[in-house]
């Protein structure tokens, strides 16, 4: 049997996660041994806790203080304490998900210690370095042994840079939660009634956020739309709310909530008309509920959704906002779903070939 040591710290890593950790328990659980890690790296309870309560992942045997720190000293954090637990638990095989200062922590230790990097999501690219994601997304690239695509895009990235070996094309885990949890979604509790036609707005990257500008007018855009165009509902990250509060911009009009859990975001994203965001994971998620999507970056490594015309990059730009946000509402019918990223079945194929290893 093989020990995984899965490392999680954000939330689109548990949503992936469920989907893994629930197969491995009812069909894999003769082969495959998970212990989960939970860095920290998301802190607030709504922001991380309420995935494992509702999701039924498996609550993490380590979950280490890392969150709310500056970049250098949660990820210098994650390097020691990972370090520890691999020591100890010595698997045979360590997976990370995405792009995260947790993904590139883990990924760092596991090469220096000889285990064996299993990266999901891997050859994602937007050719844009500013991003921290990108770092992370290419230096874990570089160290896996085993690397899981969603698309044949991904691939021909990891092809360019040379990396060939134990690259697989699977689809995408999200879209396999999003098959299997949008039938238990759940409305919040915040809210009792919902506006009509609302826009659902999220903004959480580093790049966005802690940079004034930027914020202000991407503030600036959320506020004319909700005014005169559709209420916008925003679930706000604390690392926005930090900055928002930092630089006293104004949010009139717009509807703050709290941290959506998983299911109560596919509530929401059932509801809603248009979504603005800067989440690679809500990107993907509007697109499998065929919901139009702004991206408050002036890149995405999701460009599959750029190329079928379902989602549009406006970057920090409150004119080029609200210029796609009258093109997107004025349409009258829905993105085409164009099963894009897989059948629904990247699990099985990750899984498949995972406990087939010698």
């Amino acid at each position: 049997m093989k020990k995984i040591l899965t490392v999680l710290g954000a939330r689109p890593q548990f949503v992936k996660a469920a989907v893994i950790s629930r197969l491995i328990n009812s069909k894999y659980s003769d082969k495959l041994q998970e212990i989960i890690v939970h860095t920290g790296q998301h802190y607030d309870k709504a922001m991380s806790e309420v995935f494992f309560q509702e999701m039924s992942i498996p609550h993490p045997k380590y979950l280490l203080n890392t969150g709310n720190k500056p970049q250098g000293e949660m990820t210098g954090l994650m390097l020691i304490e990972l370090e520890k637990i691999m020591l100890k638990e010595n698997p045979d095989l360590v997976v990370v998900y995405g792009d995260t200062n947790t993904t590139l922590a883990a990924s760092i230790n596991a090469v220096k210690l000889h285990i064996p990097v299993v990266h999901i999501e891997a050859g994602m690219r937007s050719g844009n370095k500013r991003m921290p994601e990108e770092i992370n997304r290419i230096v874990s690239d570089h160290i896996a042994t085993y690397l899981f695509c969603t698309t044949t895009e991904p691939a021909e990235n990891l092809r360019q840079e040379n990396i060939t070996n134990n690259v697989h094309v699977v689809g995408d885990v999200m879209y396999d939660a999003v098959l299997y949890y949008k039938n238990y979604s759940k409305p919040p509790v915040q809210i009792t009634n919902l506006p009509e036609n609302f826009c659902l707005a999220t903004c959480h990257r580093q790049e966005n956020t802690n940079d004034r500008n930027r914020l202000e007018q991407i503030f600036s855009a959320l506020r004319f739309i909700s005014l005169n165009y559709n209420k916008v509902v925003l679930p706000l990250h604390p690392r926005t709310k930090k900055y928002i509060d930092q630089y006293n911009i104004s949010t009139e009009n717009i509807i703050i909530i709290e941290p959506l859990s998983y299911l109560e975001m596919i509530h929401y994203l059932k509801q809603t008309k248009i979504v603005i965001t800067d989440s690679g994971g809500l990107q993907r998620e509007a697109y499998y509920f065929e919901k139009p999507v702004i991206i408050l970056n002036e890149q995405t490594e999701w460009k599959e959704l750029l190329e079928n015309n379902v989602a549009i990059c406006s970057g920090a730009n409150s004119s080029k906002i609200l210029q796609y946000y009258n093109q997107l509402q004025s349409l009258n019918t829905k993105p085409a779903f164009k099963g894009i990223y897989g059948d629904g079945l990247a699990a099985h194929k990750i899984l498949d070939i995972l406990s087939s290893l010698n």
